[in-house]
Parts: structure tokens; C-alpha cells; sequence
């Protein structure tokens, strides 16, 4: 033995003969010599046992006996840990099994712990990061751009902190044209909605939509969005067209009611009757959709490829079917494995893609042609499909059901050479193994396997709709949104499985996140309030960040108003009317219960005086409002014209929710003309005349009053003065201030123009300064001058040096003038008198001006005594 291990060292050593240098000694310690070199290595790193002591002291302060847990783990023996507690012996299988069933328990349980906390982690990164992009997109939309650059977007935030109010932030970001074209086309459908809400007669709505959808996604990738329409139309029964009306009234018999017609059971009791039976419509319209877009897939198929179709001369349903299987199973002149031929016809594959297109009638007809033929191998089907055919809701009595469940279990659920249509058929008409919602070769595709579990939808079994949709939202987005890779080839499926499900906020939700759906998502949310299938949030349950709502307890809801300003902001400067359209729908969901539909009304309100303060002034404004003509008539609005979408039910309501209201948020933002007609289209006339005081005695003091916004603001003040002043109105101070200041404006201007002695008449006539020379009657309209308005108080420093240069400029032209001397000195000592009473009257007010102006005002007198 010991030769052997001396033969092997041998060996070991020639194995590394060739690495060895003869410049280094060879080290030749055994493993208890290497460990003991280590220690003393490690011992001579400086600081080792001073923080190791260090640790230990603070580890004791807190109770812990650091070197007895050392011990503990120097000595634990982990080579036992998944062992049994007792002993197995070699013939104990049964505890053998046990304990390799615990230890597959605990192994299942860790398994499913790691990835339910890897779960988690994705999840909530994902989370994370759609909050940040809403966040993101929220900031950007304030801002007024959504991908706008970082130094923009550092300016507007700058702006934004310094403006007066939310109501002044840019209005959204620059549309491209293709954008503007789209939004122009949808628009058309809303204007049309709303007149006929005004005239009291109910709108196609979605099918508007369609045919807008139809005009603006012309690319077969953007199809998808007008299928979703197309599915809301089957969704709502809506149909294409209204019967025409022939005479004044008769609509009141002639069209539906589609306004609100689903609320009372979609908002209502979800446990109740009428709930279930509108969860039945739903599925019945999403299933008659998607049988409608097979229809024409088949005929399509069929078109493409006329040579396998072998369609002939037999337009029938049943012979386009036929040629479709042809086309799709049969190759190389033989059909496809599985597929189960009766007389040589593919029967089963011909009943069901009849079922699946919505023919169910030539199905029946079909099958009752083959019935010999189909009762020789599956006794009975034929009476058990038509029973099922001719049920309304398509549900078979359970002695029906439980027949067909014996027959599937006993002759198709374990074969493998089952035809899988036939399969498909005994599922649909038995409601059989709704767990197992995939048939091979027969849910190939997203709206096969979506058609295929709204039909196998019972409402009395397994939730019914409700159900389906919880397993639908299990799925997610991204199982429907494209294949591996392709997320987002396949836009707006997502939505319409939602709507196909009854989610309605959640597929609006789910539009209104892409870009490029957006405008469709605004749409659709409209269509379903108006059909009374949109639930709105309370205002304590809106969020600032998305338009959905996902309360704890209770169904989602989406916030209508939140939605459309979003969407308005973008265009509301260019075309305020159109912004006003999408805000009346706002009042859609008025009647929802426990207060939400008053605050819908509200809302719609306060996005109506948005509008106002934001539009652009000018004609277009006014045609929005309202106001005056040259002879002082009234002529009213866009907004008053519409009042009945509004929910304003006279004019005085009208005067206090929208214009006063929406004239104080224009003060508050600085457009005081604009707040000044909307107070006087209020009347509230003595409130017109005091901002009117308070613009003018901010413009007088600016110089020259040469800005636009100044002088719009003066002959405003000057049209409305001559109104009030033909009808008496606002009669007092604050009409008398405003009358004064538009004199100082002209004192000023014909100062500007050269025209002193025009300056120095008006200045007079205004009768602000005593010029009289009596020292008595200067210091009593001294005392009186803090009765005057304040804008004339607080112009004190413009009109009292414009007066005195006024006269130091009429003294100093009289004095070069060729006039007789006589009448010369007459009027010098007259300018010197009111130059006198002017310093008299200015050193009583002397603590109400700054020493410059005084000290000038002095100056100019000194000039004209001389």
C-alpha cells in the first residue's frame, strides 16, 4: 500500500516537472503547517483583533454572546438537515414515501415562494414604471408638450410657478397635421350627437364612429380599432341607421331611446336581474361580432383562392363553408388528420364553422340533411343541437347536458383520433369542461379562443361574464398585444377583449395609455356614456395621475371629465367651439347615483369656464360667449345656445356658475377685457365698472399706454361708459373714477402729440386739482382726497406732474409767444397762480408721493415763478 502511494506522489509531482523553476525553492509543508502560516499571517494584519474585540463589546452591550454563537456554528453539523428525525430502515417504504413527499412539499412551497417573490419584484418594477410614464405624461401634458425637450419643459415649469393660476399653463402639445385631420374627423360625429341631444332625438353614435374609424385608419394595422367599434355597435344593439322622421314630434315614436338606456342596470345592483340579463347582451353582441369578422375572413379566404375553393355557381352559406375547409384542410388531395368524414363531407367541421360564423339555422339545416348519417354514430346529437339552437340563450336543460357529458367523457375526452370540431360542438351545447377553455386545431387564433369562451359563458354557472373576465385579467395585456418580441403589433386587441368582456372603463384605460390611440379612446368613452355604460369615480376617488379607478371594493370607474380635458387642452386655443362639444358629453353621466352625476355637472361647468379663459380672444371668442352689437342688443353664444346639455336651467344660473365665475378666473389671470364683457353679459353692471376703475387706474400709470392689451382695455371702458351712460346704469364713484381716468388717458396722449394747452384744459375739467389759488378750499379738498376712488388715489405721482407739465410747457410757450404784453403777463401770472396751488396742494399730500416727484414738482414751479 505504501508503494502504491509513494508510485502516485511520483507521479503527481512529474505532472508539474515542466512549471518548475529552478529560480524558486520548492515548499514542502504539510496542510497542518499551511494552516498554521496562515494564522500567523492573518494575525499580523494591523487592526484584525482590535475591530473583532471591538464587535464583541458592542455585541455584548446588547445581550448577544458573540463567541458561544461562534462555538455554535464552528459545531453545527448541516449534513443531517433534510434527513429524517428518526432513523428510516431499508425495508420502511412507506416512510420512505412519506418523508419524500415532504421534502417534494417543502421543495414545492420554497418553488413557489421564489417566484412569487420574483413575481412580485417584476410586478411591482412594472408597476413602478407605468406610474412613472403617467406621471411623466401628466408633468409634459401641464407643461404643454409631451415629448418635449428638457429645456422647454424646464421653461414652462419655470413659467408655470410663476403664473397666477393652473388655468394659465400652456393648453397641450403642437398636433401634427395627420393628427389634426383625425380629431376633424371625429369631431363631425360629436357635433352631430350633440344636436340631436338638443332637439331631443337619439344618435347612432358608435356607428358614426365606425364610419369616422373607417375614413381615418385606413392602414390595415389600425383595423383592429375599427373592429372594437364594430363590437360596441353589436354590444349596445345599436343599429345603423334611425327611421326618418316625417312630421314635427314624430321621433318621440319613430327612433329608440339610446341616451342613457343601459344605466339604470349597469350601474345599479350587479346581482340583480336586469344586470345579468344585460351581462348576457354583452355576450351575445361580442360573439355575434366576432362571428360577423369570421364571416368575412371566410369569404375573403374564399376569394383569394378560387382554384382549392372550388366554390362554383352555389352562392349558399353552406357551399362557402364547404369551400373555405377546402381551402384551409384539404392538402394534397387528402384532408387533414382528425378530421372526421361523413358520406366524404367534413360534416363536423362544416356544422361548426356554420355556428361559428353565425348561421346557426343552415347549421340545423345541415345537420338535419345528414341526420341518418349522424345518428348512426352519435345517437341523439341531431335533437340535442336543435334543442340547443332554438334555446334563446343557448343552454340546454341538464338531462340534456348530462347526456352529453357521458357521451363526451365516454367516446371523446381521452381519444386521440376524435374529430376536434365535433369535440368543440359537444363542449358548446353541453357547457362541458369550461376549465379547459382550448380545443386543438379549433381555437387557433386570439378570436377563436375569445368566441369560443364567450359561448361556453353561463351567467347561473362559474361567475358567467364576471368570471371570464377575472380570467381574462389574470392573462394580461401582453398575452394579447402580439407575439414574443412584436408587443404593440397588435394595438387596441387588448381593449377589445376587454369590451368584449364588459370592462368597459378598463378598455378605455388601456387605449388612452398609447399615443396613437388615444383619439380613439376619448371616443369610445363618450360612446359608452351615452348608451349609459360608463361608470365615472366620485371626486374623492379621481386620481390626478390616470383617468381609471380601481377601488378596493366595487367596480372600476374612469373619470369622463379628466378624460376629455386631456384631450380638449390639445386644441382648445384654435377652436374653443369644438372643446365645448366634447365638454357637453361630460353631463352624460348626470343621473349616477349618491351624488357622482351633480359632480359630473360641476365638472363639465368648470371646464366650460376653462374654455372661456383659455380661448383666444376676438370675434370667435365673443361667438362663444356672446355679447353686444353697435346698437346695444344682447345677441348670446355657442354656451348659452347649448345650456340644455349643461344641465342650466335659466339664465340667472347661467350668469352665476359660467360667466361671473369664468370672469374672476379671467381676472385672476390677467385678462381683464375679457372680464369685463363677461361681467357686463352677466349684469352685473356696478362689478364691470369697478374692474374697469381698477384695469384703467393700472394701464394710466404705464407709460404712454402704448401696449395692445391697454388700450383694448380703454375703449372697452369708453363703449361700455357711453352704454351705461345712455341707460343710467352703475351710476356713482366707481363710474365717476372711470370717467376721470379716461380723461387722464387723453391728457396723456395729447401731452404725447404735442398738444399741452389740449392737456392742460382737460386736467381742468376733470377737476382733481384746485388751481384756484384759495388756500382754504386747497386744504379741504385735500382733506377729501382720501374719499376719492382708490385707482385716482393711487395715481396721485401721474396726474399731479403731467398737470405741472402741462403748465411749465403752456408758461414757457406764452413766454416766446408775439402777443401784447399786457395779456402776456395776465396769463403767466394766471399759470403761476396754479402752479402755486398745485405745490400748495402736493405739500399737503407730500407723505403720498416719493421725494423725486415732489422734489420735480418743485423744480417745474421754481421755473414758472421766474
Amino acid at each position: 500500500m505504501a508503494s502504491d502511494l509513494s508510485s502516485l506522489l511520483t507521479s503527481s509531482k512529474a505532472l508539474t516537472s515542466h512549471l518548475s523553476r529552478p529560480d524558486l525553492p520548492s515548499v514542502n509543508l504539510s496542510l497542518d503547517q499551511v494552516e498554521a502560516q496562515s494564522r500567523r499571517l492573518v494575525s499580523r494584519q494591523p487592526g484584525t483583533s482590535y475591530d473583532a474585540d471591538r464587535a464583541n463589546y458592542l455585541l455584548a452591550q446588547a445581550h448577544v454572546d458573540a463567541p458561544a454563537l461562534a462555538n455554535s456554528i464552528a459545531h453545527l453539523n448541516t449534513s443531517a438537515t433534510f434527513s429524517p428525525l428518526q432513523a428510516l430502515q431499508d425495508t420502511d417504504v412507506a416512510g420512505y414515501l412519506r418523508h419524500a413527499h415532504e421534502q417534494n412539499l417543502i421543495s414545492t412551497i420554497e418553488e413557489g415562494r421564489k417566484e412569487t417573490q420574483e413575481d412580485f419584484y417584476r410586478s411591482l418594477e412594472e408597476r413602478s414604471g407605468r406610474d412613472w410614464e403617467a406621471k411623466k405624461k401628466r408633468v409634459f401634458e401641464e407643461l404643454g408638450g409631451r415629448v418635449a425637450g428638457e429645456n422647454r419643459a424646464m421653461a414652462e415649469l419655470r413659467k408655470s410657478f410663476h403664473g397666477k393660476s393652473s388655468l394659465a399653463t400652456s393648453t397641450g402639445p403642437s398636433l401634427s397635421m395627420q393628427m389634426q385631420s383625425k380629431m376633424m374627423v371625429y369631431d363631425q360625429a360629436i357635433s352631430e350627437l350633440n344636436n340631436t341631444r338638443l332637439r331631443g332625438t337619439s344618435f347612432p353614435i358608435v356607428h358614426s364612429l365606425i364610419q369616422a374609424s373607417h375614413r381615418v385608419n385606413t392602414d390595415p394595422r389600425s383595423q383592429q380599432m375599427t373592429s372594437n367599434f364594430e363590437v360596441l355597435a353589436k354590444i349596445t344593439s345599436e343599429p345603423p341607421a334611425l327611421p326618418p322622421v316625417e312630421h314635427a314630434g314624430a321621433h318621440i315614436l319613430n327612433t329608440p331611446n339610446f341616451e342613457r338606456k343601459y344605466s339604470k342596470a349597469y350601474l345599479g345592483n350587479p346581482e340583480s336581474r336586469d344586470a345579468a340579463a344585460l351581462r348576457r347582451q354583452i355576450a351575445k353582441g361580442a360573439r355575434e361580432a366576432l362571428e360577423d369578422q369570421y364571416w368575412d375572413v371566410m369569404e375573403r379566404t374564399v376569394q383569394a383562392r378560387p382554384m382549392e375553393a372550388r366554390l362554383g355557381g352555389d352562392p349558399s352559406i353552406s357551399n362557402k363553408v364547404r369551400a373555405f375547409l377546402f381551402v384551409r384542410y384539404y392538402k394534397n388531395g387528402e384532408w387533414e388528420d382528425r378530421i372526421e368524414l361523413v358520406q366524404g363531407q367534413p360534416l363536423w367541421a362544416r356544422i361548426y364553422y356554420l355556428v361559428r360564423t353565425g348561421h346557426v339555422q343552415e347549421a340545423l339545416d345541415e345537420a338535419l340533411h345528414y341526420q341518418q348519417a349522424i345518428e348512426h354514430r352519435e345517437a341523439s346529437f341531431v335533437n340535442h343541437f336543435r334543442t340547443w339552437i332554438e334555446s334563446p340563450d343557448r343552454r340546454l336543460p341538464k338531462p340534456h347536458r348530462d347526456h352529453l357529458q357521458s357521451v363526451y367523457n365516454a367516446h371523446m375526452l381521452h381519444s386521440s383520433t376524435a374529430d376536434p370540431f365535433k369535440l368543440a360542438l359537444y363542449k358548446l351545447m353541453g357547457k362541458l369542461e369550461p376549465s379547459r377553455r382550448s380545443v386543438p386545431q379549433v381555437t387557433t387564433t386570439t378570436e377563436d379562443w375569445l368566441w369560443f369562451q364567450l359561448a361556453m359563458v353561463d351567467e347561473e354557472e362559474d361567475g358567467g361574464l364576471r368570471g371570464l373576465a377575472d380570467v381574462l385579467l389574470g392573462y394580461g395585456e401582453r398575452h394579447f398585444d402580439g407575439p414574443p418580441g412584436q408587443q404593440g403589433s397588435r394595438r387596441g386587441v387588448w381593449a377589445g377583449v376587454l369590451l368584449m368582456c364588459g370592462q368597459f372603463e378598463r378598455a378605455v384605460a388601456t387605449l388612452w395609455e398609447h399615443q396613437d390611440t388615444e383619439i380613439e379612446a376619448v371616443h369610445m368613452a363618450i360612446a359608452l356614456a351615452y348608451h349609459g355604460l360608463l361608470r365615472v369615480p366620485s371626486r374623492a376617488e379621481t386620481s390626478d395621475m390616470t383617468p381609471l379607478s380601481l377601488p378596493p371594493i366595487g367596480p372600476p370607474a374612469l373619470s369622463l371629465s379628466a378624460l376629455i380635458w386631456r384631450y380638449v387642452r390639445q386644441f382648445v386655443k384654435m377652436d374653443a367651439k369644438e372643446a365645448l362639444q366634447y365638454v357637453y358629453c361630460v353631463c352624460l353621466a348626470s343621473d349616477q347615483g349618491e351624488g357622482v352625476g351633480n359632480e359630473q355637472v360641476e365638472n363639465a361647468w368648470e371646464l366650460v369656464r376653462r374654455i372661456i379663459v383659455l380661448a383666444n380672444s376676438g370675434p370667435a371668442w365673443e361667438e362663444l360667449v356672446g355679447g353686444f352689437r353697435p346698437d346695444g342688443t344682447r345677441f348670446s353664444g355657442v354656451i348659452e345656445q347649448g345650456a340644455p346639455l349643461l344641465h342650466l336651467n335659466d339664465n340667472k344660473q347661467y350668469n352665476e356658475q359660467i360667466l361671473i365665475r369664468a370672469a374672476k378666473h379671467s381676472e385672476e389671470n390677467d385678462r381683464i377685457p375679457e372680464a369685463i364683457k363677461l361681467y357686463n353679459l352677466a349684469g352685473d353692471y356696478s362689478t364691470v365698472i369697478s374692474c374697469l376703475a381698477q384695469a384703467l387706474g393700472n394701464t394710466i400709470s404705464q407709460p404712454s399706454g402704448e401696449g395692445d392689451k391697454n388700450r383694448i382695455i380703454e375703449h372697452t371702458a369708453a363703449d361700455i361708459l357711453r352704454h351705461y351712460e345712455r341707460t343710467n346704469r352703475a351710476v356713482g364713484k366707481d363710474r365717476d373714477a372711470v370717467i376721470r381716468l379716461l380723461r387722464i388717458r387723453k391728457a396723456l396722449d395729447a401731452k404725447s402729440a404735442g398738444r399741452v394747452d389740449v392737456t392742460l384744459e382737460i386736467m381742468e375739467s376733470i377737476d382733481l386739482i384746485p388751481l384756484d389759488g384759495d388756500v382754504a378750499k386747497i386744504t379741504r379738498r385735500a382733506e377729501e382726497f382720501k374719499d376719492l376712488h382708490e385707482a385716482l388715489q393711487r395715481n396721485l405721482q401721474t396726474y399731479l406732474p403731467l398737470t405741472m407739465d402741462a403748465l411749465a410747457a403752456v408758461h414757457q410757450k406764452v413766454k416766446v409767444s408775439h402777443v401784447a404784453d399786457a395779456t402776456r403777463q395776465m396769463t403767466l401770472a394766471s399759470l403761476r397762480k396754479k402752479s402755486r396751488s398745485l405745490m400748495i396742494y402736493a405739500g399737503i399730500l407730500k407723505y403720498r408721493m416719493s421725494p423725486d416727484v415732489y422734489s420735480y414738482l418743485a423744480r417745474l414751479d421754481v421755473e414758472i415763478a421766474l
